[in-house]
């Protein structure tokens, strides 16, 4: 049987199937993005598919720190829009 990977919420830190996560990516130029397919190269933070732990986030500044940069309300609204479309 195949191993599925896990990645942690930055939300509530809660260790779920990478599949289940909604990927964020900050690439080589520093460009951040919402990564639907899972492949985009760069560095990776993940987010349960839950309103609750996006906001958690965004209180927190915790993609901020992870990806050591200032994020834009259009990244929040974006993931926002993500999330409560599923």
């Amino acid at each position: 049987m195949k191993k599925v990977p896990q990645r942690s919420c930055m939300g509530c830190n809660e260790k779920k199937d990478k599949k289940d996560l909604i990927r964020i990516v900050k690439n080589k130029e520093g460009i951040i993005n919402i990564d639907k397919t899972g492949k985009l190269e760069g560095r990776g933070a993940y987010i349960c598919d839950n309103i609750e732990c996006l906001e958690k986030v965004i209180k927190s500044k915790r993609l901020e720190r992870v990806f050591e940069t200032k994020i834009d309300d259009e990244i929040y609204n974006n993931l926002r829009g993500v999330i409560s479309d599923k």
